[in-house]
């Protein structure tokens, strides 16, 4: 998959607010990665913030998150995609970053408090907070730190108004991480 192709998706589907948020989806996902790249990640967790939601775009689900009745599993289908074109270091934490917030509402009280209405809805269809075998279980995937800050970064990423840069920004770092066809 050629960057182009990559942004296109983001191009035609992207325009659409957010799932419940005061951002569309480009939005959500330019100030995700701006949000990872001020918090000193590694490029290819940059480009996993950046392209976290693809699942949500890849595959169709409603636009208003009233009317969803169960977990899209865009963490999942997301992750697949990417698989195809980067290696685990971006796709990884992007499989991770619900656990992440199921994982960050069982172990810190304050995290809870701070998760938009929109996300308090599907935390619900994603399983709620991790149980103590849970939680063990996702504290020893490899990518588990990757993915902790991928979701603070998410869940940062829903400013109305906040300038960041464009797709273009990223386009030599996709292009470096890009496995080769």
């Amino acid at each position: 998959m050629k960057v182009d192709e990559l942004f296109s998706i983001y191009s035609e589907r992207g325009s659409s607010l957010y799932f419940g948020e005061p951002v569309t989806v480009a939005e959500h996902a330019l100030q995700s990665a701006h949000f990872a790249e001020a918090a000193g990640a590694s490029q290819a967790l940059i480009i996993a913030a950046l392209l976290h939601d693809i699942g949500h775009l890849a595959e169709p689900v409603p636009e208003d998150i009233a009317d969803w009745e169960t977990d899209a599993h865009h963490e999942i289908s997301g992750s697949r995609y990417l698989a195809a074109c980067f290696g685990p270091e971006v796709y990884e934490p992007v499989r991770l970053h619900v656990s992440a917030k199921r994982y960050l509402c069982a172990t810190d009280p304050a995290y809870f408090r701070m998760l938009s209405s929109a996300s308090v809805q599907t935390l619900q269809l994603q399983g709620g907070p991790m149980s103590l075998a849970e939680v063990a279980s996702f504290e020893v995937e490899p990518y588990c730190n990757d993915a902790v800050l991928l979701r603070r970064c998410d869940d940062q990423g829903k400013v109305m108004g906040l300038r960041t840069a464009g797709f273009d920004r990223y386009r030599i770092w996709i292009d470096r991480l890009r496995m080769p066809l």
